[in-house]
């Protein structure tokens, strides 16, 4: 399967988004669009030295990307940066899917059995 799936390719992103600031600025991001750390300081109620950190923890875990614009960097959601992610919780999806189609099939085969 190789690492994506695995709990491992997803737990730095899953740590990044254990805090409830990270998400904030990752969600706001998401509405805004790309924005810089001023910006993001008027719309998170952290400081801006505060938003630099949380956004170099985001950017470590892949769920942000920036460019330098001058003398500030923009910031905007790396759209992958959940990809290890989706793909872990969607191993859940395919064990349910594939126990709900036994499941199908052994109660068809019972009542093929009894007719």
């Amino acid at each position: 399967m190789g690492t994506y799936g695995t709990l491992e390719a997803a737990a730095p992103v899953l740590d990044a988004l254990g805090d409830p600031t990270r998400r904030a600025i990752l969600e706001t991001l998401r509405r805004s669009g790309p924005s810089s750390v001023t910006k993001l300081a008027g719309q998170v109620p952290v400081s801006r030295p505060a938003i630099s950190q949380h956004l170099k923890v985001l950017g470590r875990a892949g769920l942000v990307e920036h460019e330098p614009r001058g003398t500030s960097n923009i910031y905007r959601v790396d759209p992958a940066g959940l990809d290890a992610v989706r793909q872990w919780i969607d191993q859940f999806w395919t064990e349910a899917l594939d126990a709900f189609a036994d499941h199908v099939r052994r109660t068809e085969a019972d009542d093929r059995g009894r007719s």
